[in-house]
């Protein structure tokens, strides 16, 4: 995280957010496997540089040659958020097929950027006269801007209006906070306290001051029996934002594990 967000090598990245789950996990394994999904593109290109026509090519090369799809029938699975899972079972979310796409499309000199759109992550081709939105998650479906609303009425049921924010290109950092803000919440919901901080932990790698992410790591290490650590973090958390919507929450929960050393629950 230590460079500029254009220079963060987003594969390798993710891939060490993996290797946290698999620490035999080989990153360069996996980044030789995205080589190879790009030579696979060129050959079948020949000498075709047209932009569009690479893009096509990607999109065919990922999705019908390679069989990437959406995980429909898991979608919460933890290892739809892990790079080499994602590439060794060729099924994942969004995001991490929206990776996929990124880094292979970024091998043949495509001009793509992520879109950290509400509820779906997609892809965005900018080119010279066409810009376009690439679905990874559907296929590679390709989607005009002015479609956003169609599929924000598919995840939000008509209670959300499109705006130009939701269609900003995302930078790197953001990206990575998405994955991990996935997995934290796949954690959190199966109660795996460990492995939600541990999302949390790097989180705060990429954002150290973060309010919400430090409210939620003490919470956690509340939860893991941590309790100075814990209170390190909450009243933290109320100095900063004493007057947040959740304060009287925590501030319960900070006079709780000072009274009675680890909260109720857990």
């Amino acid at each position: 995280m230590d460079q500029p967000d254009e220079d963060i090598d987003l594969a390798r990245a993710a891939l060490l957010v993996a290797q946290e789950e698999y620490p035999q996990l080989s990153v360069e394994r996996y980044l030789s496997r995205l080589d190879c999904l790009a030579e696979e593109v060129r050959d079948r290109l020949a000498d075709e540089t047209a932009p569009l026509v690479v893009l096509q090519s990607l999109v065919e090369t990922l999705h019908v040659r390679n069989g990437l799809r959406g995980n429909r029938e898991a979608y919460h699975d933890p290892r739809n958020s892990y790079l080499n899972d994602v590439l060794d079972r060729r099924t994942g979310i969004p995001l991490t097929l929206g990776i996929v796409t990124l880094e292979v499309g970024w091998r043949l000199g495509l001009p793509l950027a992520g879109v950290n759109f509400p509820g779906h992550f997609l892809v965005r081709f900018e080119g010279e006269t066409l810009r376009i939105l690439v679905d990874p998650f559907e296929g590679g479906r390709a989607l005009f801007e002015d479609e956003s609303q169609e599929l924000l009425d598919r995840i939000y049921g008509g209670m959300v209006r499109a705006q130009p924010a939701f269609l900003r290109p995302s930078s790197r950092r953001d990206i990575l906070v998405r994955l991990l803000t996935n997995l934290k919440s796949v954690y959190l919901n199966a109660r795996d306290h460990e492995r939600a901080l541990a999302a949390v932990e790097r989180i705060l790698v990429i954002h150290p001051t973060a309010p919400t992410e430090i409210r939620d790591r003490g919470t956690l290490l509340a939860r893991l029996g941590r309790v100075r650590e814990a209170l390190d973090q909450l009243e933290w958390y109320l100095d900063y934002a004493p007057e947040a919507g959740d304060a009287p929450r925590i501030r319960a929960l900070v006079e709780e594990l000072k009274g009675a050393g680890g909260p109720r629950g857990t």
